[in-house]
């Protein structure tokens, strides 16, 4: 395939993972509900820099839009089987009160969208390519029509996530549909590049990495639900300083925190293995990389009270370490199987 198709492939990656920083920083910046109606930031395109450039009852008017998107989305939930939980939303106080204008939570979330809005066009720029120029490629063809489909969605539980006030499942829905994009979207860099490697592999190496890749994803899950938890203190207005220790007894952040070790014993294993017998995959050594920044930030978490600087950069590590484990199954899927254990 042409070069520019491969390198307008990896740019939508990019932005893919510029959305989850965004995103990330919004979250850790309390800055989620800067603009209180979507797709627009207080029905502009352009969001206001001063409350004098709202209406006096602005508080009102987009309470009012939010209540009813929520009960859009509750009858949505009924459809489907999930009346109780459309039911909480419904009789949740919290979602009828609205934030006070605040100029730089505006903008952080504003930015957000911007760069989500540019992610969403480059994913569709992407399918109409491939609609025009590769349309006999079946599965480049489909991917890439998934991948616009699910960015879309994204957009909509984006609205859903400030019609319904940051609720933190909706949030972890949002998160692990933004993991699924982006490994579907390096699936398309596989097919785009098509690469072949002369290599030999033992078969014992590519179970463990394929175990690494497993529980990466179970790690992350895991994560999200920590993050759940953490975004309850916020709701019930926890001092950051105290989070750690509310959370220190709970089954997730015990099991996410212990988790972490078998997942750097396993990447140490590869990374060993890699170096000794010679593979040549490059992509463990900016695993372990990327595993140490992880664990710094953990620690952070643990011993410094969750600094929000290193919220975004705890999201951002964990979404790469996941994005080189799924480049490098190329390198499994092409290689040959060695005899070597």
């Amino acid at each position: 395939m042409s070069r520019s198709f491969i390198r307008l492939s990896w740019i939508t990656l990019v932005f893919i993972f510029l959305v989850v920083i965004a995103g990330s920083i919004v979250r850790s910046s309390g800055a989620g509900m800067g603009c209180p109606d979507w797709p627009k930031c207080f029905d502009q395109i352009i969001p206001p820099t001063d409350i004098s450039q709202l209406p006096d009852n602005y508080q009102d008017i987009y309470l009012e839009k939010r209540l009813k998107k929520i009960d859009r989305f509750v009858n949505i939930l009924n459809k489907i089987g999930l009346e109780r939980v459309g039911e909480q939303i419904k009789n949740d106080d919290s979602l009828h009160r609205e934030e006070v204008f605040n100029w730089v939570k505006t903008y952080t979330e504003y930015g957000n969208r911007v760069v989500g809005f540019i992610a969403g066009n480059l994913v569709l720029i992407t399918f109409i390519w491939v609609l025009i120029k590769y349309r006999s490629k079946r599965k480049l063809l489909l991917l890439s029509f998934l991948n616009l489909i699910l960015i879309s969605f994204e957009g909509w539980l984006g609205s859903i996530v400030v019609a319904t006030n940051l609720i933190p499942w909706v949030l972890s829905l949002h998160m692990i549909f933004a993991l699924i994009i982006i490994w579907i979207q390096i699936e398309i860099i596989h097919i785009a590049q098509n690469k072949k490697y002369s290599i030999s592999i033992p078969k014992t190496f590519k179970n463990i990495f394929y175990l690494s890749i497993a529980l990466t994803a179970i790690q992350i899950l895991m994560g999200v639900q920590v993050r759940q938890e953490v975004d309850f203190k916020v709701i019930d207005g926890v001092d950051r300083s105290f989070w750690i220790e509310e959370l220190k007894n709970e089954f997730n952040f015990l099991f996410h925190r212990s988790f972490s070790w078998l997942l750097l014993i396993v990447n140490i294993y590869l990374f060993w293995n890699n170096k000794n017998k010679h593979f040549g995959i490059p992509i463990f050594n900016f695993i372990l990389f990327l595993l140490t920044i992880e664990f710094i930030t953990g620690i952070l978490f643990s011993y410094a009270n969750m600094p929000a600087i290193t919220q975004p950069i705890h999201i951002l590590v964990a979404c790469l370490i996941l994005g080189f484990q799924l480049y490098g199954l190329n390198y499994l899927k092409y290689s040959r199987e060695s005899l070597l254990r």
